[in-house]
């Protein structure tokens, strides 16, 4: 990915990564990956916390009723805490803003070592594990629902994995176009 994506000085979107739980120098520079990956509607704050599987799971019960680590939540910025399967904003649905009136998108939940997991299992590096799973997250807080979108952010998916460089989409991996988060 090639920072021709930033107009001027200033990406359309930023994004920032908070690792409560343990550090991983797997996660430098992802916010500024995935402000340069992003689609071009992107454009607000996202705040990127990496945490461990314990948390992951609180989280998971706590908003989805599902008893289990995930490896991304995606919590949009338009309302309280929700998952993403809440579905697109509404005109009268409209996001919080900044002090300088920059929407805030929301919050991606990423479980390291779920993603760690994963890496392994798909061959490929805890970066680049890191990147599929924020870049999913993403796609939720911009609305999409690949539960229920009948494959719109599947091909979403695709097609920015795949400017961006990465080997498969994390809807992909699931082989029938839906991901259990």
């Amino acid at each position: 990915m090639t920072p021709s994506r930033a107009r001027g000085s200033t990406l359309r979107l930023e994004a920032s990564v908070a690792q409560p739980d343990r550090q991983t120098t797997a996660a430098a520079g992802l916010g500024r990956w995935l402000a340069l990956a992003a689609p071009g509607r992107a454009r607000g704050v996202v705040s990127i916390a990496i945490v461990s599987d314990r948390r992951m799971r609180v989280l998971n019960r706590t908003f989805r009723g599902a008893d289990y680590a995930t490896d991304v939540l995606s919590f949009p910025g338009d309302a309280a805490p929700r998952t993403s399967q809440s579905g697109p904003r509404t005109k009268r649905n409209v996001a919080p803003r900044t002090p300088d009136s920059r929407p805030i998108l929301g919050d991606i939940v990423i479980a390291l070592g779920v993603a760690g997991r994963q890496a392994r299992e798909y061959g490929h590096s805890l970066r680049t594990e890191l990147r599929i799973l924020a870049l999913h997250g993403l796609l939720h807080l911009l609305g999409y629902d690949h539960e229920r979108d009948r494959g719109t952010m599947r091909a979403a998916e695709d097609r920015l994995r795949r400017r961006a460089g990465l080997p498969t989409g994390l809807i992909a991996r699931a082989g029938r176009g839906t991901v259990q988060e």
